[in-house]
């Protein structure tokens, strides 16, 4: 008996050491094609994505603005971010722009999670644009921030290709 359990148990640690190694050997080439290492991913990729590109080089910047005041005074209005958007977002972008409603939440200074309606707004413009656009949406986030008391007007920018 005790050598059958003993062929048994060598059994197994062989059986294991092989399936650790077949792991370590394939586990880098699987991360490796996941980051994009894979030039035959890679340039299949590529070739697909070139033939259906269309546009030009764009910027995309969103800007996420809260409606509730940190200061406790009234919710900013539909009509009054309108107004703030004619006044000042409109002027710098006459070409077009979006603006969504949406539900958001986020830590605010103090550490408390806030949940507020809030604004999106999408603007789009030639990415050759960038270094003339960044002043006039900093610029944006700035006269939110002290017209309606906001700890922050989140930004996200991402490159895009457009076709009008």
């Amino acid at each position: 008996m005790p050598l059958t359990l003993s062929r048994i148990s060598r059994t197994r640690i062989a059986v294991t050491a092989a399936a650790t190694a077949v792991l370590a050997v394939g586990a880098p080439a699987a991360y490796a094609s996941l980051d994009g290492s894979d030039t035959r991913a890679r340039t299949a990729t590529t070739a697909s994505t070139a033939t259906v590109a269309r546009g030009d080089a764009y910027t995309e910047t969103r800007l996420f603005f809260g409606t509730e005041r940190p200061d406790g005074g009234p919710d900013v209005t539909d009509e009054q971010f309108m107004a703030f958007i004619d006044d000042e977002v409109t002027p710098s972008f006459p070409d077009g722009l979006t603006v969504q409603d949406g539900r958001g939440q986020w830590r605010d200074s103090n550490g408390k999670i806030e949940r507020e309606r809030s604004y999106e707004l999408i603007l789009l413009y030639p990415t050759s644009e960038a270094r003339k656009r960044d002043p006039q949406i900093e610029e944006i986030r700035s006269d939110y921030e002290k017209q309606y008391a906001q700890d922050s007007v989140a930004r996200l920018d991402d490159r895009a290709r457009v076709d009008f």
